[in-house]
């Protein structure tokens, strides 16, 4: 049977900026499970970690990785008030894998979050991640990346996945290298800011190089 979630733990984000000023982090990536189960998605919560975060440490550059928030654009417009400076929501894969590779996703409202986030805060830059290996053809990554920027998405990683149990889905294909480092040839010559693309590649890693990119692309 599932877990019913617990509820919110009102003491979390003074922790969590307690933790981002202990170990004087230069960028922290806030994220979450699905909280599906609140009215907001969660929203609320990651706001309150920005805020204290931004309190205890103004010179931490922070990115939220948030679920979708079951299309609460109201949440959605309240995390962005609070300023991040990089909003990230993961694609995950190809629409036509979606059924079974996320099954509670959307990926049309996974497009329309991220687009939201452009009209909303032009100023923040936006982020998403795509996983591999799950049975995907190179014209489906291809268009997933095209969908991305058409929702002017500026950042995107690309990474191996791997099976976490037996209970999970199993690996497809384990994508050789080259084939990573041709999407991001691919992603940079459509637009995107940056692309990082290796078979270990996760949506936080070298998260903080944002920092080098916001320099060089100011808003």
């Amino acid at each position: 049977f599932e877990k019913k979630p617990q509820a919110l733990d009102p003491t979390e984000p003074d922790r969590l900026a307690e933790a981002v000023k202990r170990m004087t982090l230069n960028h922290v990536v806030i994220t979450s499970v699905n909280r599906d189960d609140l009215a907001d998605g969660g929203g609320s919560q990651f706001v309150r970690c920005i805020e204290q975060v931004r309190q205890l440490s103004p010179q931490t550059t922070i990115e939220v990785l948030i679920p979708d928030l079951c299309g609460n654009w109201q949440a959605l417009a309240l995390i962005l008030a609070a300023k991040p400076e990089v909003l990230n929501h993961n694609t995950e894969t190809a629409p036509r894998l979606y059924r079974r590779v996320r099954p509670q996703g959307d990926y049309e409202r996974t497009l329309e979050l991220l687009r939201q986030t452009r009209s909303l805060a032009p100023q923040v830059y936006t982020k998403s991640g795509v996983m591999v290996g799950v049975g995907e053809s190179d014209a489906e990554v291809k268009q997933v990346m095209q969908d991305l920027r058409s929702v002017d998405c500026d950042i995107l990683t690309i990474g191996q996945y791997l099976q976490p149990s037996a209970k999970h889905l199993p690996v497809q294909e384990f994508v050789p290298p080259e084939q990573f480092e041709a999407w991001a040839q691919f992603g940079r010559s459509i637009g995107f800011l940056q692309v990082v693309a290796s078979p270990l590649t996760r949506s936080s890693y070298h998260a903080e190089q944002v920092r080098s990119l916001m320099a060089q692309y100011p808003r």
